[in-house]
This record gives C-alpha cells, structure tokens and sequence, in this order.
C-alpha cells in the first residue's frame, strides 16, 4: 500500500502557534474519535497505546489494534517497549502509513511499569537514547520519532533526560507535569516551563487541560508548542472549537461516524456516556447508562434529543475516506 499524503508534523509544529493534541487513551482514542475530534479543531492525533512486541509477533494484534484511513492524518502510534529493537521493529511495520511513532515513558500503572514499560523508562535514559536512535535510523526524514514522559521529584534528572533523548534525536517530547506516583495533585506547570527552557525541540504539556481556556493558559504559563488533552476531550470533543460541553451536533457526528466505521457497541456507548455527563440529569443517567443495544441508545437518542443515525451518510465526501488501512505482513 502507498504511503499516505499529509502534512508533516515537523510542518505543522512551524505553521501553527501552538497545536491542539488529543492524547493516546487506551480503548478510547481509535479511529471513530480520531476522526470525530479532527472535525473539532483538533490538530495532532496519537493512537492508544500499543505494546510494540506483541504487535510485532501477532497478525492478530496488528489486526486488532492499529486501523487508520487516507483522511486520519497527521496521526502518531503510541508504543510500549522496553527495548530498542521491538519499538524500531514496530515502528516499521507502521511507518507507511502514519507520520510519527511515540515511546511511552509516562505510564503510572502498576503492571506497565513491573513489564519495564512506561514510567519505568524515564529511569533509564541509555535505553531511551538506544529507541530513539536505532528508531530514527530506520525511517524517512520527514517521519517524527517522540517521547511522552512523566517528570521526577527532582525535575534536574527530568531536564538531562530531555537532553539525552534530544541529543539522540527525538523529533519533540510529550511532559505529563506529574511524577509516576501522582494522579490527582496539581500539575506542575513551572516544571514544565524549564523543561521547555532547557532544551530546543518542541515540547506538547499535558495534564488538567478540559478546556479551550486552559489549553490557552498553559501555552502561556509554560511557552509549550502544544497542549495534549485527555479526559478533558473524552468528555469533550469539541472542546478545542470552544464549546464548554459536547454540542448535539458532535453527539450527532459520532453516532454516524462511529457506526459507518463499525466501533463495537462497548466502545461505541462509553464514549457516549463520556460525552453527555455534563448535560444529562442523575435520573436521565440511570436509564441512559445501562442500555444494553445500539437500537436501545439510537431510540434514546432520537426521542430524547432528535439524533437520528443516518447509515446513508457518505463518509468519503465527508471528511472521512471510507477505505481502511490494516498491515498485512
């Protein structure tokens, strides 16, 4: 298959003042989101996390794991590895068709990081300097090769890692602006302004970012080249075109957009539920959340809020090719 036209990401870090990110979120950030956020000032997309040797191994996994289109771009594929050939190995299998892979290095989960996966990498900087070059050998110029990270307690050991991984190439770096061992504490903003003092590759902020105003703030709190937001555009994917709470018409969008591309009923009805938390009253909750079908939900949706599915809708005309990429190897 062809590689896929687009522009760059190098080219969109220079044309835009800072970019709007969607962040890999692990079942939720596929290509029905994908494509439903593009739609709503979203300009960077990354796919869930991927653990990069079983996509390596199994057909099965690439199968199940990886689907893009001509019109999902520019796109990134996140992957988990712990070492350097199996994210170079994966990295290749994808390459053809999106703009950039990313080594997950912020992971805070338990398992991820007894596997030697995620945050566990941010102590180990050779490993990562090890990716990032055996990577960087093996694809085009134009092909970006980045790094999300989590910072430490003692954020000097966060700035040499962000030199070491620069100096070995990474395209730019993703900064979570909390340690491993946090989840709900506040971000660390003036962490994430030195570490983007320190080096001269573009530098993405994420965390606590819901809305258009706090993208905005963080841009100019930190100097960043973009904002990555993850629960906020989960609830919210339209946040980046300014809507407070998810509008009926990108509730309408996803209905059509996840059914024409075939999302399974439990990812399908999540998101959903996700998207309506704001505006759904505790009563219109306790029915709405347990529907059990798609003709249950799209009854609901119809009689309730008058969003009917249009299966006849042309996604190839409408922003989204109808044509799936999958790898065959």
């Amino acid at each position: 298959m062809a590689q896929m036209d687009g522009m760059t990401i190098q080219q969109l870090f220079q044309e835009k003042t800072f970019l709007y990110v969607s962040a890999p979120m692990v079942r939720y950030s596929k290509l029905a989101f994908r494509t439903l956020v593009r739609r709503y000032n979203c300009d960077l997309c990354f796919t869930p996390m991927i653990i990069s040797e079983s996509f390596v191994k199994s057909q099965k996994a690439r199968d199940s794991e990886f689907t893009t289109n001509s019109g999902d771009h520019p796109l990134i594929v996140q992957f988990a590895a712990n070492n350097a050939q199996d994210f170079a190995d994966a990295t290749e299998l994808v390459a053809p068709y999106v703009q950039g892979v990313d080594l997950n290095c912020g992971c805070p989960q338990r398992w991820a990081m007894a596997e030697g996966y995620g945050s566990f990498l941010i102590e180990q900087p050779e490993l990562i300097r090890e990716s990032v070059r055996m990577t960087k050998a093996r694809v085009r110029n134009d092909f970006t090769v980045s790094v999300k990270i989590r910072i430490h307690d003692d954020v000097r050991k966060t700035v040499n890692l962000c030199q070491t991984a620069e100096h070995a190439g990474v395209s730019f770096i993703t900064v979570h602006g909390r340690t491993p061992a946090q989840r709900t504490e506040p971000v660390n903003y003036e962490a994430i302004r030195t570490i983007k003092d320190s080096v001269s590759i573009p530098v993405i902020a994420n965390g606590d970012v819901r809305t258009v105003e706090d993208a905005k703030r963080v841009h100019e709190e930190t100097g960043v080249d973009g904002v990555m937001a993850a629960r906020g555009i989960l609830q919210n994917p339209a946040m980046y075109s300014g809507f407070s709470e998810t509008p009926l018409c990108c509730i309408q969008d996803w209905v059509d957009l996840a059914l024409n591309l075939g999302t399974p009923f439990l990812c399908f009805h999540h998101h959903l539920i996700q998207m309506m938390e704001q505006g759904t009253s505790k009563a219109d909750k306790k029915v709405f959340n347990v529907l059990t079908s798609t003709a249950g939900i799209l009854d609901y949706l119809e009689e309730n809020y008058g969003i009917a599915y249009n299966p006849n809708k042309d996604l190839a005309t409408d922003g989204v090719a109808a044509g799936m990429v999958e790898i065959n190897r």
